[in-house]
């Protein structure tokens, strides 16, 4: 019989038994936005793909693993404009992560990986699990997908990667045509257009502007960074096999802290 890997595809008489043994529970969060008019919105899609190839890899390697259901949305940010977009509040955000980790804990589910496919989440995911620490010492690591996948992106692209990373490009739009291209849209890739400007600033990302050779944070929503859902980057250089190796790669390392995790005990 196939290893069950989706902790809601248990029963529950399949749940008694293996949740007793406290396997490593993988929490995806992602995001409902704009991606660029080529690319899904769902990016919590692809965290909840990746999660489930950490915990096929893991099992693989003797250490159990279950993903939990994703969380679709994300914290409130930069797109508030985008229309179909639905983001959370801080403070709304912050209490999910924390009762899902409660619960989690209260079952004695101690070895927790949060698998995190958006920035927006980053400060509530790091003060649900500081508080978590402070409390009693219980240490729950996240793995933010894209942040990792931007430093490694060099190495797995085998070349230079100027021009080609951002929103709307890589390392998202490789990962989706890799997962799910038949999600994708190709044909509707936008050409690059200049970055916008505010009282004379020239927009530099969102929320950032440049004065001279300094950059300033500043209110700036996703509509006037990138009015055609692509900043900084160029999803023509986009290729299936690159993601597949992405995902591949973030597999086998996600894999493999938890079989050192577990190890730690």
């Amino acid at each position: 019989m196939t290893v069950k890997l989706r902790l809601a595809e248990l029963t529950s008489g399949e749940a008694k038994t293996r949740l007793a043994n406290r396997p490593t529970i993988l929490l995806p969060m992602g995001s409902l936005e704009d991606q660029g008019p080529h690319a899904p919105m769902g990016d919590y899609l692809l965290a909840d793909a990746i999660a489930l190839r950490i915990a096929e890899r893991a099992v693989a390697l003797g250490a159990d693993a279950l993903v939990a259901p994703v969380l679709p949305f994300g914290g409130e940010d930069y797109f508030g404009t985008v229309p179909g977009g639905i983001a959370l509040s801080h403070a709304t955000l912050l209490a999910v992560i924390r009762e899902m980790l409660a619960r989690l804990l209260a079952h004695g589910l101690d070895r927790i990986l949060i698998v995190n496919g958006h920035g927006g989440n980053v400060h509530a995911i790091h003060e649900a699990t500081m508080a978590l620490k402070h409390a009693d010492g219980t240490l729950v690591p996240s793995l933010y997908i894209w942040r990792n996948l931007y430093a490694a992106w060099p190495k797995l692209a085998g070349a230079d990667t100027a021009g080609r990373m951002g929103h709307g490009a890589d390392p998202v739009w490789s990962v989706a045509l890799a997962l799910f291209p038949e999600l994708c849209r190709p044909d509707m890739m936008p050409d690059p257009v200049p970055p916008g400007s505010i009282q004379g600033l020239t927009v530099s990302g969102l929320g950032a502007a440049r004065f001279e050779e300094i950059e300033l944070g500043l209110p700036i929503e996703y509509d006037l960074a990138a009015p055609n859902g692509v900043l900084a980057g160029d999803p023509r250089a986009g290729d299936a096999a690159l993601g597949a190796r992405a995902v591949a790669w973030l597999a086998e390392q996600g894999a493999r802290l938890i079989v050192h995790l577990r190890g730690q005990g």
